[in-house]
């Protein structure tokens, strides 16, 4: 065990079944399972005739699931931070059909950004992470929770928190609550011609919650203008955030928390235009 994984197992066998359930994979359906620990979930995945490539960061826990499932038939191991491994797996062996995994708390955020910023939005994954963080992915408008990552995941996905579980069901026990959450790919994504530009306009445009939307995206230029060099924001002339925004008829001073991810889209798209 290592505390700077985060590493809490599931020891609730009912629980593990319902994510399988929730996963909706058959056949030989090829899944990525991230973080596999001991390979509680991944024997189960096996046992279901799938295909299970898992991500494992820990050395120890590559080991022993080598010991477990290495000479098994349906089964890859990746060894190393998911973060770093997973682009090389797609380009070599394809994307998957499904992906899941318990994840570690510190590092659920940047999991997901990575894959929805980098492309790949399977037609289904469910993976668990503490509650806090399921709801701050499925947040909407104009609530505490909607974030630039309630934008990001929500632009890309459709988001259902499934079922909660409680410290009792993992070892150790952790002091919060765990969602299992479920995406699917949006029929309609937004900001799908270049996400990772979108991402990072969105991001600036939430870069301060009590600062009005426009002032935000004035700070940071270089995410929608041509070229930031030339964006002389506030100079003479017509100023193109208040421009795109009338154009589009949002208010001025109208802060980024009230916006769906369509309008921010199309306040994007009209200004790397402008």
């Amino acid at each position: 065990m290592s505390k700077r994984f985060g590493q809490n197992f599931l020891v609730d066998r009912r629980a593990r079944s319902r994510i399988l359930d929730e996963l909706k994979a058959e056949g030989n359906a090829r899944v990525w399972e991230i973080g596999p620990g001991i390979g509680a979930m991944t024997a189960m995945a096996l046992e279901a005739g799938l295909q299970v490539t898992a991500f494992e960061i820990d050395h120890g826990f590559v080991r022993l699931l080598n010991s477990c499932f290495g000479g098994r038939p349906g089964f890859r191991l990746v060894e190393g931070d998911f973060l770093r491994t997973w682009q090389a797996e797609l380009e070599e062996n394809g994307a998957p059909d499904r992906i899941f995994g318990n994840l570690p708390y510190s590092a659920a955020n940047a999991i997901v950004c990575s894959l929805i910023e980098g492309g790949l939005v399977p037609p289904r994954i469910v993976f668990t992470m503490q509650k806090e963080a399921a709801q701050r992915m499925a947040a909407v408008p104009g609530t505490k929770d909607y974030s630039a990552y309630s934008v990001l995941c929500t632009s890309a996905c459709k988001v259902r928190m499934a079922f909660d579980l409680g410290a009792s069901s993992f070892w150790p026990a952790p002091r919060v609550t765990s969602t299992v959450v479920t995406l699917t790919p949006r029929p309609n994504p937004v900001g799908a011609g270049n996400r990772l530009a979108f991402s990072a306009f969105v991001r600036a445009a939430f870069s301060s919650r009590r600062k009005m939307l426009r002032n935000n995206l004035k700070a940071n230029p270089g995410v929608w203008a041509r070229a930031a060099a030339s964006a002389q924001v506030g100079e003479a002339g017509p100023d193109p955030i208040e421009a795109s925004l009338e154009l589009l008829g949002i208010r001025t001073d109208v802060r980024a928390e009230a916006l769906r991810p369509e309008q921010l889209a199309a306040i994007h798209e009209a200004l790397i235009h402008s």
